[in-house]
């Protein structure tokens, strides 16, 4: 699991999102952010995650952060997610991982007894000036976003 802490500098990237543009770390600087893995694109957990983060989207947005969600999935697949649930924040394809791995979530997973390598479910709450405040690895989709909104209330 994720070696990084609150307090270190927020890995940087630069990677392809949904809305055909390049985006960086950096892009949102002077914002929260609200960085958060999940394995994949319209699979049940991934989908309450990601509508759980659209429905707390105007509360995110109303204390200066943004949403962010990272998955391994493809530029197109990340598209037709994004319109199936009306998500409204950036969806960033990390198709080689690179990024995954820099936040340490990248690594091997287990069902049914099956071992592959895959994204595991976390969240990273960088500051305004890219350092991290919160570093949640191995998260349940809905603790994800109830523990996101309440450290950005404080």
């Amino acid at each position: 699991m994720t070696t990084l802490n609150v307090g270190d500098l927020a890995p940087e990237f630069e990677l392809p999102a949904d809305n055909g543009e390049t985006i960086r770390l950096s892009d949102f600087r002077g914002k929260r952010v609200v960085l958060y893995f999940y394995p994949k694109d319209d699979t049940p957990g991934c989908t309450t995650q990601a509508c759980g983060f659209r429905d707390a989207y105007p509360q995110i947005e109303e204390r200066n952060a943004v949403v962010i969600g990272v998955s391994p999935d493809s530029v197109a697949s990340h598209q037709k997610f994004k319109t199936k649930f009306d998500l409204p924040f950036l969806l960033v394809a990390d198709e080689n991982h690179s990024l995954a791995e820099a936040y340490g979530v990248w690594g091997e997973k287990s069902m049914y007894g099956k071992k592959y390598m895959g994204v595991t479910r976390s969240h990273f709450i960088i500051d305004e000036n890219g350092y991290l405040l919160d570093v949640q690895g191995k998260i349940s989709p809905a603790d994800s976003v109830s523990g996101a909104l309440k450290l950005l209330n404080k």
